[in-house]
């Protein structure tokens, strides 16, 4: 993969110094020390966010290995890009908006070159993020095999909506995303963002008529 490896801090995952104990310190404070360079602290920041953009990533691409890479890249540019940084709140922000973009440059070069297309659904795993809660709840097995029928007929709704549409539904509905947050991740105004999500929920609502 193109660009050098994340650093390799102390982080071990069973321990943090005092200052980085989980819990024990914002975000923003974990940014501020790894913007002075503890590597320790940004070894955190990837612990907190990789799981987060794989989720977004491979929602978008339906591939593990192009997620893979988005997060390694995302994650990379993050520790350049820290020094610049004028507010330590503006991080999760950028690596968002990083991962977002990065993903429909691979989308954007599938359409140009369709030999790269994966073979599987695009976004097979997201109604069942999105309602997994109800899913726990429930044992019936004809409710089981509805909510698995409907869960096809969103997943099929998804994958033929265009790609800044599906970015909008993802980054608002699955990760709670603000307008101007998803706005910065697309490059589009607030109000561009909620014309998207409206015409992807339109869109949504329509092929979901017959589960309402």
């Amino acid at each position: 993969m193109a660009g050098s490896e994340l650093p390799q801090a102390a982080y071990n995952g069973k321990s943090f110094p005092r200052h980085t104990q989980p819990g024990s310190v914002n975000e923003a404070g974990l940014v501020a020390l790894a913007r002075d360079g503890d590597l320790t602290a940004f070894e955190y920041l990837v612990a907190i966010y990789q799981r987060r953009l794989f989720r977004l990533a491979y929602r978008m691409l339906r591939d593990r290995g192009d997620a893979e890479d988005v997060v390694q890249d995302t994650l990379t540019a993050g520790w350049r890009i820290l020094p610049t940084l004028n507010r330590e709140e503006a991080f999760g922000g950028w690596v968002y908006r990083t991962a977002t973009n990065r993903c429909l440059d691979v989308l954007r070069h599938r359409t140009s070159h369709p030999q790269d297309l994966p073979g599987a659904d695009p976004l097979a795993d997201v109604a069942a993020a999105v309602t997994a809660r109800e899913s726990d709840r429930e044992s019936d097995p004809h409710h089981t095999a509805e909510m698995a029928a409907e869960l096809q007929a969103l997943r099929r709704a998804l994958s033929v909506l265009p790609a800044d549409q599906r970015a909008c539904w993802l980054l608002r509905e699955v990760h709670g995303q603000s307008y101007s947050e998803i706005g910065a991740a697309l490059r589009i105004s607030p109000q561009a963002v909620r014309g998207r999500l409206a015409r992807a929920r339109q869109r949504l609502t329509a092929a979901m008529t017959q589960w309402r």
